[in-house]
């Protein structure tokens, strides 16, 4: 008989693909009801699914109709994005629901192209998103979004318009000084640059809404742009970049322990650069090292939401302001992406009220010379 609980013990017992692991389509049931010989099923899933929505709703027509060959299903499938709590003490950003830090503990791991397609594939997923330019000594998105000649404007002289690029929204101080000039700037300044910019941008202005995701691509290390992040921004979670040797390791673990003492959650580490694939012949080799990012979401028990291969064209869709989502959002490299994206969004789902709470002291190493 088709209800509700035999609906939700179906759904339990059976693994879908593509759907995030961590998840059970059986939560999202919203809606269950029966009229004669058709039965309508509403689902809300907490996190944009696009990609997925028509192969799940093939496996679901499937499942329910080997379980209940005499009716005819009508099944919607739609998307629930809420804004998720931060810690107390730290005022909302208008206009923008999550903010999604992306870290390394060193540069040159292909964090900001991460950060990039990430945005662009949760864009292409059916949400909407903003990318944060955070690297006050060196941005590089505008660069890599092909706007690095536009300029944002301001309608009321008191905020900026971000910039539109590839239907995502774009701020970075890359825009707003020659990109020949060199940012002498002590710690504090840039601290307060990086405020300004992310309070006085109107974010959600091109959809005219709110951004459900802000992408906000952090500098290398654990200095004073990512502790003005935790303090002074409401972040929602953050994400670890890093490839697989060892020397990337022991530096992305530098950056895990500071989300973890300013009470930030981690939502996974992605691997970066794991194999190299030859533009010529296709073989890929793992010229970085193997298993590291397993390694460092077994030490802290994180996930590992995807491998990215070092590839050219990733370089070159870069180079030259298209991005692979941009390019071809169906690519091999850009449904790799896309997934990594769903599972990253799908573990703020299961983010509780823990990290409402205000981050206690933190404590800023020094050094000392030795006598």
């Amino acid at each position: 008989m088709f209800e509700k609980e035999s609906l939700d013990s179906l759904l339990k017992k059976h693994s879908f693909v593509n759907f995030p692991s961590n998840l059970k389509l059986a939560d999202f049931i919203n809606k269950a009801s029966i009229d004669g010989d058709l039965a309508k099923v509403e689902i809300r899933l907490p996190f944009p699914a696009d990609g997925i929505i028509q192969s799940l709703n093939n496996e679901l027509q499937e499942l329910f109709k080997a379980e209940w060959s005499d009716l005819i299903f009508d099944i919607a499938i739609k998307q629930n994005l809420v804004a998720y709590e931060t810690k107390a003490g730290v005022d909302a950003i208008k206009n923008v629901k999550n903010v999604i830090a992306i870290a390394s503990g060193k540069g040159g791991v292909g964090k900001s192209t991460t950060s990039v397609n990430l945005a662009l594939a949760l864009q292409k997923e059916g949400a909407t998103v903003g990318i944060l330019d955070a690297d006050i000594y060196g941005p590089s998105i505008p660069i890599m979004l092909g706007i690095a000649d536009a300029k944002p404007v301001s309608e009321d002289k008191k905020t900026i318009l971000p910039l539109n690029a590839h239907n995502i929204e774009a701020m970075s101080i890359g825009f707003l000084v020659d990109e020949k000039q060199a940012m002498v700037w002590r710690g504090p300044m840039a601290s307060s640059a990086l405020q300004q910019i992310v309070r006085d941008t109107r974010w959600g202005t091109q959809k005219k809404g709110e951004l459900d995701y802000l992408i906000v691509d952090l500098p290398p290390g654990t200095g004073d742009i990512q502790l003005t992040m935790a303090q002074k921004i409401p972040v929602t979670a953050a994400v670890i970049v890093t490839t697989p040797q060892d020397l990337a390791l022991a530096d992305a673990k530098k950056a895990i322990t500071m989300f973890e003492k300013v009470k930030i959650p981690v939502m996974g580490v992605i691997e970066n650069m794991s194999t190299h694939i030859c533009s010529q012949c296709g073989h890929q080799e793992a010229i970085f090292g193997e298993g590291g990012g397993e390694e460092l979401s077994t030490e802290y028990q994180i996930p590992l939401l995807g491998q990215l291969p070092l590839a050219m064209s990733i370089r070159e869709q870069l180079d030259a302001g298209t991005p692979a989502l941009a390019v071809d959002a169906e690519s091999e490299i850009s449904l790799s992406y896309r997934s990594i994206a769903r599972n990253l969004v799908a573990h703020l789902s299961k983010l509780g009220k823990d990290f409402s709470k205000a981050a206690g002291a933190i404590d800023i190493a020094t050094w000392k010379p030795k006598s």
